[in-house]
């Protein structure tokens, strides 16, 4: 815990009563309306001491009053509310900040080797604003995990093989008359994008033509009359070719990937993402039917009347692994490549960064690796997420109505700098604008995507989230620039000293204690985004600091302040704060630039 007082009162309790948890303690910022900086909620432990919480209560402030770094306490009900002495506040935050960063590790008996599987791209099309959440999702969390300790082992796995490659495939042999993307000047992935909207814009033509010369087929579904149609019909023949291994199928589908791919590399780069390794689908996809096979030896699956495997999963109901024919459904696959996974990486814990349609899925394949016998089948975990929407409506891909993510880039850096622009006056170097605007930009998406708890359906408003006030990103990375600027400015000046000769005692305004309080919670957070995998809490924390920061910055003076000592004093604990923002974005993959 940050503040040792607490740690005291840990222990003091754990000597009092066998048996006490070596965690129970924990505290809280103090509510507003009531005297105090911060809270113990003796509810949430009273049961261990066998004790009323009223009475816990009574007898943890009764200790806390004897300890020499405890100014006032208050006791309502249960709670206890603490006022801690200027002095241990900064001894216990700013003063000590390797302390304070450290604070976020993990004992190491509790740190783990953790395998994240995001992203996951088809390569018929480039990567769009649901792609753009993932990705931020799981990088954003494989840093996390990072930051407290664990080793993280980062993966995608992308799906560059079945009938959608195939449409896009086939649309550019019948309509692409030889063009590259370096002949359209487009990159790869759009390029493959844009014939993939074109077959399903061909096939709609078809669909309409078949509707009318055979009325009869008015009421069945597109996909129902899908081979029905030249183009279906001939995407058909052309998987089965890729699957017999046709030399000319697989050179058009190899050329194809390599662009896509090309492109999608672009993609990662600008948003940040990196990769530990990459499977590909077109590798995995026949991985599972042994393992299915021996589990129906083993009495694990059984076989129906009709031929297929199955599995029973009691509640979530009876799950196909092998058709009928022998051959392989999704989740067989799914199976063989968690296990590939674990045979090359040896992980103690999986997780999945997919969307909250594939919910049912995780749960029936965390259900089948359990009944397979798996050791590590119960530290299996979907990141589940919702959709993400912009003001103008949903998505659609095979009509081209995808917000496209590089496009989206694009208009985030432009905004952005054209913010930067009218800050900084004309006279700015515009390249030097432009490399800000970049960093801004990509932090406000990321930050405004990481804001929500994953679970959530969220609407993304690229003007909202660019503003420098308010619940964004760069509302907090301007909390960074503005002490990096006085810190340069200080420099200048001739003003600073060694952290050891800072006079803290000084500090006397509410404003500067409450500060340093908020930056002794950050460790704690980090924690708890991690132990919950989710990052929202982190963001909602680093908000909650540079909103105390901007109180500070308005109610004390800091380079014109009464005298050097104090100047010096609130020097360093702009410095602190701006150590542990910096820090904070940095675990959400968010950068920081100089000036804003």
């Amino acid at each position: 815990m940050q503040f040792q007082v607490f740690d005291e009162l840990q222990r003091e309790l754990a000597s009092r009563y066998p048996g006490f948890p070596a965690d129970a303690v924990s505290v809280e910022r103090c509510p507003e309306g009531m005297k105090g900086d911060l809270t113990v909620n003796c509810f949430r432990f009273a049961r261990f001491a066998k004790l009323p919480p009223d009475r816990m209560a009574a007898e943890v402030a009764t200790w806390l009053k004897s300890r020499p770094e405890v100014a006032a306490v208050e006791v309502i009900k249960a709670f206890v509310n603490v006022t801690l002495t200027p002095e241990a506040v900064y001894r216990d935050t700013v003063a000590d900040l390797d302390r304070l960063l450290a604070a976020g590790l993990l004992p190491e008996s509790e740190r783990r080797r953790i395998l994240i599987e995001f992203s996951a791209p088809n390569t018929n099309k480039p990567q769009h604003l649901g792609h753009v959440r993932n990705n931020t999702l799981g990088m954003a969390l494989a840093s996390l995990l990072k930051r407290v300790g664990n080793e993280v082992i980062e993966i995608n796995l992308v799906n560059d093989r079945g009938i959608h490659i195939c449409k896009s495939m086939l649309a550019y042999s019948r309509f692409g008359h030889g063009e590259t993307p370096e002949s359209a000047g487009i990159k790869g992935d759009h390029l493959v994008g844009d014939y993939y909207v074109k077959f399903n814009t061909e096939l709609s033509r078809e669909l309409a033509e078949l509707r009318a010369a055979r009325p009869e087929l008015a009421a069945k579904s597109d996909e129902e009359l899908f081979l029905e149609t030249g183009l279906g019909a001939a995407a058909q023949q052309m998987l089965r070719d890729w699957e017999a291994g046709d030399p000319e199928v697989r050179a058009l589908w190899r050329k194809m990937n390599d662009w896509v791919f090309a492109g999608f590399a672009e993609t990662y780069r600008r948003l940040g993402v990196a990769f530990d390794h990459t499977y590909l689908e077109s590798e995995t996809y026949l991985l599972g039917k042994d393992v299915i096979q021996s589990g129906l030896a083993r009495g694990v699956f059984r076989k129906r009347d009709d031929g297929a495997v199955v599995a029973d999963l009691g509640k979530l109901g009876e799950k196909v692994v092998l058709r009928s024919d022998g051959t392989s459904v999704y989740i067989t696959q799914d199976i063989g490549t968690t296990l590939r996974k674990v045979e090359d990486y040896h992980p103690q814990e999986l997780i999945w960064v997919v969307g909250d349609e594939q919910n049912l899925h995780f749960q029936m394949l965390f259900a089948i690796m359990k009944k397979l016998g798996y050791d590590w089948a119960d530290r299996l975990f979907h990141l589940s997420y919702g959709m993400v929407n912009l003001p103008s409506g949903k998505m659609k891909s095979r009509e081209g109505t995808v917000v496209d993510a590089d496009d989206l880039f694009d208009r985030m850096a432009q905004l952005a700098t054209a913010a930067c622009v009218e800050r900084a006056g004309a006279d700015a170097d515009p390249e030097e604008l432009k490399r800000r605007g970049e960093v801004i930009g990509l932090g406000a998406l990321k930050f405004m995507l990481l804001k929500f708890n994953p679970r959530t359906t969220m609407l993304f408003d690229p003007e909202a989230s660019i503003r420098f006030e308010g619940d964004t990103g760069p509302y907090v990375q301007y909390a960074c620039a503005r002490i990096s600027s006085m810190e340069r400015r200080a420099a200048a000046a001739g003003s600073g000293c060694p952290a050891e000769q800072v006079a803290w005692h000084r500090l006397t305004h509410e404003a500067e204690k409450a500060l340093a309080i908020e930056t002794g919670f950050y460790g704690p957070v980090l924690q708890l985004a991690a132990g919950r995998h989710d990052v929202s809490p982190l963001v909602e924390y680093l908000l909650n600091l540079a909103k105390a920061f901007n109180r500070f910055y308005r109610e004390c003076p800091v380079l014109s302040a009464a005298d050097p000592e104090l100047v010096n004093a609130r020097l360093a604990l702009c410095s602190a704060v701006r150590r542990v923002l910096a820090d904070g974005l940095a675990t959400l993959t968010i950068g920081v630039p100089d000036a804003m």
